[in-house]
């Protein structure tokens, strides 16, 4: 496949499941008019984003992949519009919970999920609370719309995330995202650090990039709220913005790739034919000593 139009949305989620599942399908199917083959929609899309503060019953909201309803509703969607479509959801598994996207080929099957690695827990954000981390290890996939990489929000600030996918074989990198106000520093704006950390990867690896961000305010319980700050965007493989929506709209954008145009590219330049992995010994370690020094 040569050229590949993509899609990111944008959209609030509310604490109703059925209204925040109505949107996600309205806004796939907007894009799917529109051509885009590959579709992404944000983390946690069908629901409020319950990890504002620690709360038991939200626990309750996990599901079993098998039987997840949101995972086989929008199965039956990618099958009938014929798109790829990662979906995430909160997974439950036994007695562990974990972040996941199942990633939905353009036939409706299912084809393995990536479980969220890197779990933030800060005051806004506290997912340690909720999920574990994740234990599929960084994963591409060969789908309808050629092969993909998944990271899901808080993976995107690691730049091994995004090496490793390219080395495994992706083509062109996701990141669902739920992204907003800094709770420790209410006048810290997050979001230009947020995107150029990623159009970094693209740049990188000589790859597409796209991160759908969600918007508004949602509040917890106990009163604490975050604010979204959406500017969802598809970057290209230079890791220049083409798309991007600002901070409080809801909807789509779409590009198109030349797929073949970018793989001859990315094979041109050196950037894997000069790596030096006996040399990274130190990405190996938390406190950036080599193993040999540490022994």
């Amino acid at each position: 496949m040569s050229k590949l139009s993509v899609a990111i949305t944008q959209m609030a989620s509310a604490n109703d499941w059925a209204k925040n599942c109505d949107k996600g399908e309205r806004l796939v199917r907007e894009a799917a008019a529109k051509g885009a083959k590959l579709i992404l929609l944000q983390e946690l899309f069908d629901a409020d984003y319950f990890c504002i503060e620690q709360h038991v019953k939200f626990l309750k909201q996990a599901e079993e992949i098998d039987r997840h309803p949101t995972v086989k509703r929008f199965a039956a969607l990618a099958k009938e519009l014929g798109v790829v479509l990662p979906v995430s959801v909160f997974e439950r598994a036994g007695n562990a919970h974990y972040n996941t996207t199942v990633i939905v080929d353009d036939d409706g099957r299912e084809l393995g999920i990536y479980r969220k690695s890197h779990i933030p827990d800060g005051r806004g954000y506290q997912e340690k609370f909720y999920f574990s981390p994740g234990d599929t290890g960084f994963k591409v996939w060969d789908t309808a719309a050629g092969r993909i990489g998944l990271g899901i929000c808080w993976d995107q600030w690691f730049p091994e995330c995004a090496r490793s996918m390219a080395l495994m074989g992706a083509e062109i990198l996701l990141y669902p995202t739920a992204i907003g106000s800094e709770p420790p520093n209410p006048n810290y704006d997050s979001s230009s650090h947020w995107q150029n950390t990623m159009r970094g990867h693209a740049a990188a690896n000589i790859m597409p990039l796209m991160a759908s961000n969600r918007v508004g305010r949602e509040t917890a319980p106990d009163g604490r709220s975050d604010i979204f700050y959406g500017r969802s965007f598809i970057a290209d493989y230079q890791g220049e913005k083409i798309e991007e929506m600002d901070r409080t709209e809801e909807g789509i954008r779409v590009a198109s790739f030349d797929m073949d145009m970018i793989r001859e590219l990315r094979r041109s330049w050196g950037v894997f034919r000069d790596r030096r992995p006996e040399l990274y010994g130190a990405l190996m370690t938390l406190d950036g000593k080599t193993k040999s020094a540490a022994v």
